[in-house]
């Protein structure tokens, strides 16, 4: 556990770091994150997610595990702090532009990156490209947080899709290389 705070606490700082670089235009802004999903509410789920940027957006790429089979919310949220055991310190939905919750390819929350699916083993990929993504700006997803929910989210209800708790979160940092 004492190992996990460190790595979280590491990570916090670098993306602290990272969000004051990017919401400074002079400074360049990087062009891929990492997200290193930790357990939340007694789970053990865990894995990677990737930001790049793409032609048309951010291409976020994930592989997780731990979650049990069917489709889970899979949200950014406003702050990159994974301190409770509940992740409910990520804050709710990363929303800047005070729109509804939705789905991709809808008005949304910048966060509103739909659900993830988990197979029959409880893994899971997503592989998509996002337009509404940024690593700079006002709507910088770097140093925010990253959440994935016990249930679907239902794309719908408002503010959070229905999505239930929090078993997965993590930081989303700037990452070297392409």
């Amino acid at each position: 556990m004492q190992y996990n705070k460190m790595f979280a606490s590491a990570l916090m700082i670098g993306a602290t770091l990272a969000l004051g670089a990017a919401q400074h235009p002079e400074a360049e802004a990087p062009t891929r994150a990492i997200a290193i999903i930790q357990p939340a509410s007694g789970s053990k789920v865990a894995g990677t997610v990737t930001f790049t940027k793409a032609l048309g957006g951010v291409r976020v790429e994930a592989k997780i595990t731990g979650l049990t089979p069917g489709k889970h919310g899979f949200h950014i949220h406003e702050f990159g702090d994974t301190s409770s055991p509940d992740a409910k310190s990520a804050g709710g939905h990363f929303n800047p532009k005070g729109s509804p919750h939705a789905g991709p390819g809808q008005k949304r929350h910048i966060g509103d990156l739909g659900n993830i699916e988990a197979d029959d083993k409880g893994d899971a990929t997503y592989d998509k490209i996002d337009s509404q993504l940024m690593f700079h700006g006002e709507t910088s997803i770097l140093g925010r947080g990253l959440v994935i929910h016990a249930k679907e989210d239902d794309l719908k209800t408002q503010p959070t899709g229905n999505a239930g708790d929090r078993v997965g979160v993590a930081v989303i940092g700037a990452a070297k290389g392409k």
